[in-house]
C-alpha cells in the first residue's frame, strides 16, 4: 500500500510543471550546449565544497571558482534556466520529503 501511493507520488511528481520545466530545460543542455560543461564542472565544484563543509573544512578555491561560474551560468540563457528548474523540483522534492519526515515524526533539524 505505502508503495503504491509512493509510486503514485512519483508519477504525479513527473507529471507536475516543476518536472516538466526541469526535463525540457535538461535536454536542451544536453543537447550539445557548451553550458552543458560548464554545469559538469559546477556540480563537481558544488560537491566538492559541500564535502569540504561537512568536514568542517573551507576550500576557498573552491568557493571562488563556484561563484565564477555561477556568474558565468547565469549569463547563459539556457544554463539560467535549467538552474532555476532543478531549484524548483528540488524545492518540490524537498517539500514532499519533510511532509513525510513530518509525518514519521524524524528530526529534519539538520537540514535547516
Amino acid at each position: 500500500m505505502v508503495y503504491d501511493k509512493a509510486n503514485e507520488l512519483a508519477a504525479l511528481i513527473r507529471e507536475s510543471g516543476e518536472f516538466k520545466r526541469y526535463a525540457a530545460a535538461k535536454e536542451r543542455i544536453e543537447a550539445g550546449s557548451m553550458a552543458d560543461t560548464l554545469l559538469k564542472e559546477y556540480k563537481k565544484l558544488q560537491l566538492r565544497a559541500q564535502a569540504a563543509m561537512v568536514s568542517g573544512e573551507t576550500d576557498e578555491e573552491c568557493i571562488q571558482k563556484l561563484g565564477k561560474l555561477g556568474e558565468l551560468l547565469q549569463m547563459d540563457g539556457e544554463a539560467s534556466e535549467f538552474l532555476m528548474a532543478e531549484y524548483s523540483l528540488s524545492r518540490l522534492v524537498g517539500d514532499v520529503y519533510r511532509i513525510i519526515a513530518e509525518a514519521c515524526e524524524l528530526d529534519l533539524s539538520m537540514l535547516d
